[in-house]
């Protein structure tokens, strides 16, 4: 299984999850202070809500593809650097209330991308160390 993730941060975390709930016909799959996070199977999608400043327009935090193994981040670590690209490796991370491990890139546009594994729940939002390869969770 693999899906894209769209990080999302947004000003009114309520008034966002309402929105998301009713365009998905879903619940969040999790819920913590200042996140959510919606595990879609159709479209496969995992969409992730931030909380943003208050009268902040939506904006991209960050985009990713969730792969089920940490053997698959390896892979794609591989696979990336191998095509020329610049790689920031993380391990054993806690980000957006979940322990990763995770591979970063940035597209053209210097948006980042993530391929990541969720390996367990873990009890903060923020990463454990500040990365600038990334916009998750942290800012």
């Amino acid at each position: 299984m693999s899906r894209v993730q769209l990080a999302l941060r947004v000003a009114d975390l309520e008034g966002s999850v309402a929105f998301y709930s009713r365009l998905f016909a879903t619940e969040p799959a999790k819920r913590r202070p200042g996140y959510a996070n919606f595990a879609l199977t159709e479209p496969p999608l995992k969409l992730v809500l931030i909380e943003g400043e208050p009268g902040e327009d939506t904006r991209l935090d960050h985009l990713g593809v969730e792969v089920s193994t940490p053997e698959e981040v390896t892979a794609a670590t591989r696979r990336l650097q191998d095509s020329g690209l610049t790689t920031l490796e993380e391990t054993d991370t806690a980000c957006c209330y979940a322990l990763q491990d995770k591979v970063w890139v940035h597209g053209p546009g210097k948006e980042p991308w993530e391929v990541y594994v969720v390996k367990a729940d873990a009890d903060t939002r923020a990463k454990d160390t500040a990365t600038p390869a990334s916009g998750c969770c942290g800012t």
